[in-house]
């Protein structure tokens, strides 16, 4: 027999309202107030003058959605607590983002991350990331918006569609209007609301099961605590190394080369306050990695003898934190309301994020870069709030897709990851590789993406058989004899087919087993592999040809102690200014600005592929100078009396 659960409140339903009212106030406060948003520099990059702390903050919000607040605890409660050691990930992918990618980004000041890649590559390799990351953002954001309002619809009662609207035109509202401020002011008020929510359910699910330590040993008893599982096989879905290392590649494609991250640590003066901005996030990330888990810890010692799913209560596991809440803290008005705008704070950090970047990119990759390349500052700004809107109002229409799509909807979660690999792997073989050519590129990129398609969609045709942790319904109540036994039948029945389709699987199904914690890995190894046997086949380009401020010097910034004479043989013949080197045991501070009169006179950039790339017979024009692209031109940041380091980097 299905539980009786709770419904929204009035008091809920204010607690809610009020949290969009307040994101929407940052949003009207940011567009009435400085300078109104009449730039793109303040409408995008917010003047690159923020803080450390909101920017910090909306680094951890922009992708700690409500899908991390509603998937971490189902999936402790699910299969055990392996998944916390992504936390371990972490501690990796900062300092990669930090010394590999940043210093790049930070020192041609750029407002696209794409923009890079004409710069490297050349402009057709530009727009293809920069399509690749759109179609990633789209599709993503209408899944994080649609997801929490369906889950919360089948345990609470609100309405589908009032929370998509209500949540999908506030961010839109605040985004389109208040620009970069708003959208990173917000984030730190949304992720103040992520903690406040996750401590009230963690403080009240302990008081009911007797403490969290009781929870811990009720999970211990139920199979739920394991974290050092060093099976090699990358089949198996979570282990230590897919964890780790699967993990850092895929939290490096966000922190170190997603354009809604690179946009953020940007909009900071300093290279070192976008580098303590990062490392800010590595306890964030963990605490509220910890408090997820912690939930689902809690979630499991409450049904232990009555699962949800079995029983009928819930149509699917992301649905188990909404019930656990309705149940346990419904009896004071107001506290799920909390809960619901700590689940949609996350939404919205996410949506707004997503929002912001996909504007910076149509306008600098795609409008000024191959429609109106003389765009005018005023009506530059202009389209990027039309475009922001556009963007937010497609978003809204993608979830009434999403919301026909039934078990489709987890494959096109999936599609973040296999399109994040292969961007990342781009960038990897422009940063680390200066032998590499567009060719290599364009060819290494869409060969990352039909072979991270290829095994994501497998998976999800040919779905790998996954291992449940036990469950029980023993304690569950039941009206008669009639429902425990059919609900029996059905275990046993579905356990028969598990087995029956594991009998039954063709020879392939084995490359569908990858676990999806390696496809980010994956990707890359593709692009990369891809990348640099085309590049020779076509032709490499010569090192000391390419412009040293787009290479990344990897073992003078992460190995600065080893001797100069080793250092220099790792620099792949890439001629380096010794000047311009920034290792990491060196205060950045020093680089920040230098004196107008002893900077080296910016001057354009010789070509970074081959001068002419010959390909059977045609001739490829080189990608644009610094001083000759239009949107990338930093010459008139040089008035200043003084001038920021990175501008002559």
């Amino acid at each position: 027999m299905a539980r009786e659960i709770a419904q929204f409140s009035v008091a809920d339903y204010i607690v809610f309202g009020l949290t969009l009212l307040i994101s929407a106030s940052i949003g009207f406060f940011h567009a009435c107030t400085g300078g109104k948003q009449r730039t793109t520099k303040e409408f995008l990059m917010a003047n690159r003058q923020m803080h450390v702390l909101p920017v910090a903050c909306s680094l951890l919000a922009s992708f700690m959605s409500a899908i991390t607040l509603l998937g971490t605890p189902a999936e402790i409660y699910n299969y055990g607590t392996q998944y916390w050691m992504i936390g371990v990930s972490y501690f990796l992918v900062v300092p990669s983002a930090n010394y590999i990618f940043l210093p790049i980004f930070f020192r041609l000041k750029v407002t696209s991350a794409y923009e890079y890649l004409e710069l490297r590559f050349s402009k057709v390799v530009r727009l293809a990331g920069a399509v690749t990351f759109m179609v990633q953002m789209i599709l993503y954001m209408a899944i994080v918006l649609y997801a929490p309002s369906l889950a919360l619809n089948a345990v609470t009662g609100l309405s589908v569609w009032v929370s998509v609207f209500s949540v999908g035109l506030v961010c839109i509202i605040y985004t389109s209007l208040g620009g970069m401020k708003a959208v990173m002011w917000t984030d730190t008020f949304q992720i103040c609301m992520m903690f406040a929510g996750l401590l009230a359910v963690l403080i009240q699910g302990s008081i009911s099961v007797g403490g969290f330590g009781r929870a811990w040993e009720i999970a211990t008893e139920g199979e739920r605590v394991e974290f050092f599982n060093f099976d090699p096989n990358p089949g198996v879905r979570h282990t230590f190394w897919s964890l780790t290392l699967g993990g850092w590649m895929t939290w490096l494609a966000i922190y170190g080369v997603n354009q809604a991250m690179v946009q953020r640590s940007l909009t900071v003066p300093h290279l070192r306050q976008a580098q303590l901005a990062m490392w800010i996030n590595v306890p964030g990330l963990f605490a509220l990695l910890s408090l997820t888990s912690m939930a689902g810890i809690l979630i499991y010692a409450h049904y232990k003898d009555c699962d949800p799913l079995t029983n009928g209560d819930i149509i699917a596991s992301d649905q188990l934190l909404p019930l656990f809440v309705m149940e346990l803290l419904a009896f004071i008005p107001g506290l799920p309301g909390l809960f619901v705008a700590c689940l949609f704070s996350g939404a919205l950090s996410t949506v707004s994020s997503g929002l912001n970047s996909l504007a910076a990119v149509t306008l600098q990759d795609i409008i000024r870069s191959w429609i109106v390349k003389d765009l005018s500052e005023a009506r530059a700004t202009l389209a990027s709030k039309i475009i922001s809107f556009s963007f937010g109002l497609l978003m809204i229409a993608l979830t009434f897709v999403a919301a026909q799509l039934g078990g489709i909807l987890q494959a096109a979660l999936a599609l973040f990851g296999m399109i994040g690999g292969p961007l990342l792997g781009l960038f990897t073989l422009g940063v680390l590789f200066p032998c590499a050519n567009w060719i290599g590129a364009i060819v290494g990129l869409f060969s990352g993406l039909i072979m991270a398609f290829w095994v994501g969609i497998g998976a999800q045709i040919i779905k790998p058989i996954i291992p449940r942790a036990p469950i029980s319904i023993a304690g569950c109540p039941v009206d008669n004899s009639t429902n425990i036994t059919t609900t029996l039948m059905s275990a046993i029945a579905n356990v028969t087919t598990e087995s029956s389709i594991l009998e039954e699987r063709p020879p392939i199904a084995a490359m569908y087993t990858l676990s999806y914690m390696w496809y980010s890995g994956f990707a890359v190894m593709v692009v990369v592999f891809v990348g640099l046997v085309v590049s020779a086949i076509t032709g490499f380009t010569k090192p000391d040809e390419v412009d040293s401020k787009l290479i990344c010097p990897l073992f003078d910034s992460l190995f600065c102690c080893l001797p100069a004479s080793w250092r220099r043989k790792f620099r792949c013949g890439v001629k380096y200014d010794e000047d311009t080197i920034i290792p990491c045991c060196v205060h950045t501070d020093m680089f920040d600005t230098v004196e107008e009169d002893s900077a080296p006179s910016l001057k354009p950039v010789p070509s970074v592929s081959k001068d002419f790339d010959t390909i059977n017979g045609s001739v490829s024009a080189p990608p644009p100078s610094y001083t000759e692209s239009t949107d990338i031109d930093r010459a008139s940041e040089t008035s200043s009396a003084k001038v920021t380091y990175e501008t002559y980097m």
